[in-house]
């Protein structure tokens, strides 16, 4: 499955259900191009997840909205929840690792979670 373009137009469609791993890079960002093809590679080998870039020069609107301040981050969302967001990219290995994690999350304690969290602010 080859990546999606994701934009503020099209991301709640997006993101909104199964899983969504999405790239926040720009052209001109070494490590960016360095880490697009391992990008590439996991959609093509997990296609029943969806890999999304955001190019964060031409959707500075929607990279703003989730704080993006290093290039690349790399953010995954599980049924509309974001589980994971850090900067920097990753070795194949270790997006494989993260996939697997991502994938094995119980999105009830998950949500548990955060309703703890929020009753406690």
């Amino acid at each position: 499955m080859a990546t999606v373009e994701l934009t503020r137009e099209n991301f709640d469609e997006v993101v909104g259900k199964g899983t969504v791993l999405v790239d926040f890079w720009a052209e001109w960002c070494g490590p960016c191009r360095m880490f697009g093809p391992v990008f590439e590679q996991s959609s093509e080998q997990h296609g029943d997840i969806v890999h999304a870039k955001v190019d964060t020069e031409a959707q500075q609107e929607l990279a703003a909205a989730f704080n993006i301040r290093s290039i690349p981050t790399l953010m995954a969302v599980r049924d509309g929840v974001v589980v994971f967001n850090q900067a920097g990219a990753l070795p194949a290995p270790a997006l494989e690792d993260l996939i697997g994690q991502v994938q094995a999350l119980d999105m009830d304690k998950v949500r548990e979670q955060i309703a703890a969290a929020q009753q406690e602010q």
